[in-house]
């Protein structure tokens, strides 16, 4: 019948996992107003939108009785998409949410009107929990820029940005690179690289 989606929680970005598996066009992105449009007369109620999203933003309403349920719950929902940043550089992912994926790099960073930092990562790159700086530090107070989680597979990204150490920090805003931090960063060193990434999106002029 119908779907509804969190924006509370939503990242609201243009390459939306509901856009991309919704057949109906349900879900569409808004180039003028620069967000995701929902059309619910196009609405079949099939659920793959729901399921897509990974932080759990969008829901599907079946019937008038489960639509004012979800929207009553969407309304009182005390979060932002800040508090979703459970994540810490350096260490492996803990929200699914925060992941991305070689293959939509482009659509991820370089498509997107976004603010992005991408933190590029590997196995070997990979350091311990509790001594990793969460992403919410270093991030405290910018609300509005995209953060995702890279494990690469290949050393292509490596060559194109010239990546010499990892873990490393690539810093897009409007798909182009304006600034990259390379390696390993523990808490007692989260002040230097906040300063470091706030120096980069400093260059960010405001809209």
């Amino acid at each position: 019948m119908a779907v509804l989606i969190n924006f509370k929680i939503c990242d609201n970005a243009k390459e939306c996992n509901g856009i991309a598996v919704c057949k109906t066009g349900a879900l569409s992105w808004d180039e003028k107003k620069n967000t995701i449009k929902i059309d619910n007369s196009k609405c079949v109620s099939c659920g793959a939108c729901e399921k897509a999203c990974m932080i759990q933003a969008i829901k599907v309403a079946r019937n008038d009785k489960e639509y004012a349920k979800l929207k009553k719950e969407i309304d009182n929902d005390p979060r932002s998409f800040f508090d979703l940043f459970v994540d810490r550089y350096g260490a492996m992912s803990v929200h699914p949410g925060f992941m991305a994926y070689e293959d939509k790099f482009d659509v991820e960073f370089i498509k997107t009107n976004k603010p992005v930092v991408v933190e590029i990562f590997n196995n070997d790159s990979i350091k311990c929990l509790l001594h990793s700086i969460p992403v919410k530090k270093l991030l405290e107070g910018k609300s509005k820029i995209k953060y995702r989680k890279l494990e690469i597979k290949s050393d292509r990204l490596l060559k194109k940005y010239k990546i010499a150490e990892l873990p490393a920090l690539l810093i897009f805003n409007q798909g182009k690179l304006i600034g990259k931090i390379e390696g390993y960063y523990d808490v007692g060193k989260q002040r230097a690289l906040k300063e470091k990434i706030d120096k980069i999106l400093g260059k960010i002029k405001p809209v």
